[in-house]
């Protein structure tokens, strides 16, 4: 399963400072238990049916010009970068 240790080394590798990785071990065990319930459901023999369309059908690609800087237009951006809410 999963160890702290490897928890520590995802956290660094997204950089998010995490205090206590023993506080998701469970967390993380919990949700591969899940993949792995997921993972014996057995729906290999079921087929998945879609309808075809013909290439003909599907819309063509338009070119529509916008002639305002879009970085004007958003409420939270400095320079040129988007400022996102903090997580």
């Amino acid at each position: 399963m999963v160890t702290v240790e490897e928890i520590e080394h995802v956290s660094k590798l997204m950089k998010i400072d995490v205090d206590d990785h023993s506080e998701y071990l469970e967390k993380v065990q919990t949700m591969i238990s899940y993949f792995d319930i997921l993972d014996s459901a057995g729906v290999e023999s079921e087929e998945i049916s879609m309808p075809e369309i013909p290439i003909e059908q599907l819309r063509n690609d338009e070119y529509i010009p916008f002639d305002e800087k879009l970085i004007e237009k958003m409420n939270h951006y400095k320079g040129t970068y988007v400022r996102a809410p903090k997580m």
